[in-house]
């Protein structure tokens, strides 16, 4: 029985809310831009360079490009079937596009963004995978056709790529380079704990969905016993990691790339995430005891395991 029906409001799943007219989207263009930027500037301070261009600014602008390119691809095609899958492969190529540039091979950089290409691999393949299987993503069917709109979702995303991303990458960037120390490595035990959490999370998930004795209802078991959003709770716990990881690296500006998990918290409890996905469930089931007793009894995020029967 699932408590987090689709859509899956997550890095590689975001749904955004839609502008009304083009005046609103040309200022969320402007504003997501503008704030791209921002980030940009912030995690470049103190960063390698190549050429005389921060490696952190560059890696911004190539996310902004992907992004754009695969818009056009999108526009032309009226499809989102790669939406997820490109903002995945954003984050991977935008490591590896670090990992060179800047020239670092250091345990630090190796790590950290090793930890973001795992993620950013798994995830990507989960949601590709499930929208293939929908045949479509019905997040989409009212923006496709109306291309501000549409654009403004790729630009979003990468948004979303750019400041999740950010205190990795300024830790990547980061020159001189920082010592590998404690606090990194609880910084990836603690990103472990999170992915591994969010991968139960989502294959318990899937395997409930895959059961045809289990269609229209909602899951309750495993870590969904514990928690209505127990992937989300896992998302969170990783990109926390991540910015732990990373601190030691950041100096400066480069703190404001620590509004990566801040973010993270934000969006998927105050915006997009836990409270669409609440208003979905309860229309669907709200009016079942069972499903209230479940919203009764188990934490909205935070996992809180239920104790054993006698």
């Amino acid at each position: 029985m699932t408590a987090s029906p689709d859509p899956d409001p997550r890095p590689g799943g975001a749904e955004t809310p839609a502008p009304g007219n083009r005046g609103r989207s040309a200022a969320i263009l402007v504003l997501v831009l503008g704030l791209g930027a921002g980030i940009a500037w912030a995690g470049s301070q103190g960063g390698a360079l190549v050429g005389g261009v921060p490696v952190f600014a560059l890696a911004v602008a190539w996310v902004f490009l992907v992004q754009s390119v695969g818009f056009l691809h999108a526009w032309t095609k009226q499809t989102e079937h790669y939406f997820d899958l490109l903002g995945s492969l954003t984050y991977i190529t935008t490591v590896v596009a670090a990992w060179v540039l800047s020239g670092h091979r250091d345990a630090t950089a190796m790590l950290i963004g090793g930890a973001v290409v795992v993620w950013a691999a798994r995830l990507g393949t989960f949601l590709f995978r499930r929208v293939r299987r929908a045949g479509s993503d019905d997040r989409f069917d009212a923006i496709k056709p109306n291309f501000p709109r549409f654009l403004n979702v790729w630009m979003l995303q990468g948004l979303w790529v750019t400041i999740t991303l950010g205190a990795a990458l300024a830790a990547i960037t980061a020159a001189p380079r920082p010592a590998f120390g404690a606090m990194t490595v609880v910084g990836l035990l603690v990103w472990a704990l999170g992915f591994g959490f969010e991968v139960v999370a989502d294959t318990q998930k899937s395997r409930f969905r895959a059961d045809p004795a289990n269609q229209g209802e909602f899951i309750s078991t495993g870590v969904w016993a514990w928690s209505r959003h127990p992937n989300y709770f896992g998302e969170i716990v990783a990109w926390a990691g991540i910015a732990l990881a990373a601190f030691p690296a950041l100096h400066g500006w480069q703190y404001v790339t620590l509004l990566s998990p801040v973010f993270v918290v934000l969006l998927l409890t105050r915006v997009s995430g836990i409270p669409l996905l609440e208003k979905k469930a309860d229309a669907r089931w709200g009016d079942r005891a069972d499903y209230q007793a479940y919203r009764a009894a188990t934490p909205v995020l935070v996992p809180r395991p239920r104790p054993k029967r006698a």
